[in-house]
């Protein structure tokens, strides 16, 4: 004892330790004042007027951090200060604002600053480790400091629980908005449309479709000096920070680019909970499966429409198949396959004096493969393309008079379906199955089947069985869609339109209106449109309609 009282100073240098996190202000309005930053501050400052061994040396201040763990900054700091022998004291307000995590409280406190011959003081613990008895240090800041650690655990859980609850209701619960979005001012689990940024987002979109690549995406908005995400967000104010190193005036990336053209945020939707934090004392994360996201739909104004997103996603399927080198993306890349053995075709260009020719030809063979190289011309291609496509906007055209027509005659979509021919086949068909599954018992009565056999003729009928009845009420549902809600439910018909008044097909008409195309030695072309099941459907509406037009004139006359 004597030996301790040698080694006390006869004046303190004191740390004033404050922290104040997101979880204390769970806690209520009363409790959460009186363990805000300026409470604690002027609670200590008093405590050391009072006390004329203990004088100030600095005030450390953690705002907005867990008491979890020990990995803030300015504790950090603290601790550094006191090894180089500044500080040889630290007082908290209580034991909770030191720290939560009770095993790791209780190593600073009775292991480490007493090694340190720093003394700790918790206010209105009324703890002084100069004074306490052996009690006090063995059995009541243990016991305080795990009910912190329990009520840590407690906030941590609630806390989810509430972040669970506004993700599966559409609120956004992220510290900042994405990029082309601002929180709304009177709802800050809302997203409003920036104006600026969205702008900026729609060009993104549109240059992909035109055939840019990511690169080059990036790099036209760096020429235009448009700020990256991090640096606009910076310019209004926000201390954001992506969690990516950069430097300090950030550019934009292809991985940025990337990253906004595959966020479903633009299209109104809300995908969150994509990762999970191992425990409330790690701040490490770990990404969810898929399976575990939270999607809400319709949560905000979309920037991008449906049809335009879709078609990016399929686009930047062949991005890795293009020069990483070109600006742009050769016309109908990722849209023209060879039919015979399935490959990309790619393009190639003839020169001869001042004249370019451009064609595609089978990538396969390009490669030495077995396969021929099933050319064919780039313009060709696209005025047939174009022709097809304008040829079903007609019809798409004549959709909502047949509609109205219909109607007046008072035919619902039920006739329709006895009408649809595909439905027919595949009513069919699955009648022939399902007769199949019924004899499988006739036979392996005869002795025909082993059991074996029969459980695996049976389970292999039974599946195609149930897959055909899902494609048969899949159609019938089609139609009812198509009579109750119209096809503009389903297609975005402007952009269909556009091909009436143009001469020459453009990329981004093509991606909007084309899923495949397929080409064959023979010059054979095999176009398939996006929206082929409800094209189907139109054709058979017409011709139903035709077929009740024709039936009407024949009981007038």
């Amino acid at each position: 004892m004597e030996q301790m009282q040698m080694n006390m100073p006869d004046i303190y240098d004191a740390a004033l330790y404050l922290r104040l996190s997101k979880d204390d202000m769970e806690e209520g309005d009363v409790k959460s004042e009186s363990n805000s930053i300026a409470n604690q501050r002027e609670l200590l400052r008093s405590f050391v007027k009072s006390q004329p061994d203990i004088q100030i040396f600095d005030i450390y201040v953690d705002d907005g951090y867990s008491g979890g763990n020990f990995d803030r900054p300015e504790f950090k700091r603290m601790t550094k200060d006191i090894e180089s022998g500044k500080v040889n004291c630290v007082i908290v307000k209580d034991l909770s604002r030191f720290g939560r995590e009770y095993i790791e409280a209780g190593r600073w406190i009775e292991k480490i600053y007493p090694a340190l011959n720093v003394r700790f003081i918790s206010v209105t613990d009324q703890f002084d480790s100069n004074t306490a008895d052996f009690s006090e240090k063995s059995f009541v800041v243990p016991v305080k400091n795990f009910l912190n650690e329990s009520y840590c655990r407690d906030i941590s859980g609630k806390v989810r629980s509430h972040q669970k609850i506004k993700r599966e209701k559409g609120e956004f619960i992220g510290a900042f908005a994405p990029y082309g979005y601002r929180k709304d001012s009177e709802n800050k689990n809302r997203l409003v449309v920036d104006a600026e940024a969205a702008d900026v987002v729609r060009k993104i979109f549109a240059w992909k479709m035109e055939g840019f690549s990511l690169g080059a995406i990036a790099e036209k908005l760096n020429e235009r000096q448009v700020l990256s995400p991090k640096a606009y967000k910076k310019a209004n104010g926000e201390n954001y920070n992506s969690g990516f190193r950069g430097t300090d005036t950030p550019k934009w990336s292809a991985v940025q680019i990337k990253r906004i053209l595959t966020n479903e945020v633009y299209i109104g939707n809300l995908v969150q909970g994509k990762q999970e934090r191992i425990s409330y004392k790690v701040k490490k994360r770990l990404n969810k499966p898929e399976t575990e996201w939270v999607r809400v739909k319709d949560t905000h104004p979309a920037i991008i429409k449906q049809s335009e997103f879709e078609v990016v996603q399929k686009l930047l399927q062949y991005d890795g198949r293009a020069s990483k080198t070109a600006e742009h993306a050769s016309f109908f890349s990722g849209f023209v396959f060879c039919g015979d053995c399935g490959t990309p075709m790619i393009r190639r260009v003839n020169r001869y004096k001042d004249r370019e020719k451009a064609f595609y030809i089978c990538q396969s063979k390009n490669k030495g493969g077995a396969c021929t190289r099933h050319s064919v011309s780039e313009e060709v291609l696209k005025k047939i393309v174009l022709k097809e496509i304008q040829t079903y906007t007609a019809l798409f055209a004549d959709y909502e008079r047949i509609m109205d027509e219909l109607q007046k005659m008072k035919i619902d979509y039920e006739q329709v379906v006895r009408y649809d021919a595909q439905i027919a086949k595949l009513q069919s068909e699955y009648s022939r199955y399902y007769g199949l599954r019924a004899s499988l018992y006739d036979d392996l009565k005869d002795g025909l089947l082993s059991r074996e056999e029969f459980d695996e003729f049976r389970e292999s009928y039974g599946k195609k069985c149930e897959e055909l009845n899902g494609r048969i009420e899949k159609q019938k549902e089609l139609v009812k869609q198509m009579f109750e809600n119209g096809v503009s439910a389903a297609i975005q018909l402007e952009d269909w339109k556009k091909s009436l008044e143009i001469k020459e097909l453009d990329r981004i008409l093509l991606a909007l209106t084309v899923d495949k195309i397929y080409i064959y030695e023979n010059k054979r072309l095999e176009i398939h449109l996006r929206y082929e099941d409800m094209i189907e459907k139109l054709k058979i509406i017409k011709q139903f309609y035709e077929i009740q037009q024709t039936e009407c004139g024949k009981e007038v006359g």
